[in-house]
């Protein structure tokens, strides 16, 4: 009995695990796979929900691809178009909150 309880208590833990890393949104997930030092699962999850309440889903994604390469965000903000100039408003505001929220 000990032995599938352990099963069963293994599979459960495996199954939240798979849960929370599919309910990661992109930030939180580019954040993670990042080679930066800091990143780390509170830091980056705390990221997202910055984003979440500051961001559109499709700025999220564009933002996401930043942490790839990121010399696309430069050539963003040096655009002159005023979508791009929108997009770069909306990304200072959700980078000024995170620092605040998430500097902790």
């Amino acid at each position: 009995m000990n032995r599938y309880m352990a099963k069963a208590a293994l599979a459960a833990a495996s199954v939240f695990c798979m849960a929370s890393f599919a309910t990661a949104g992109p930030i939180e997930g580019a954040c993670l796979k990042s080679a930066r030092e800091a990143a780390n699962r509170a830091l980056c999850s705390c990221i997202q929900q910055v984003a979440d309440i500051t961001l559109q889903n499709s700025d999220q994604s564009l933002v996401a691809s930043f942490f790839k390469d990121p010399d696309k965000a430069e050539k963003l903000r040096m655009s002159q178009t005023k979508r791009d100039d929108a997009f770069w408003e909306r990304y200072t505001t959700f980078g000024d909150q995170a620092q605040l929220s998430c500097n902790g």
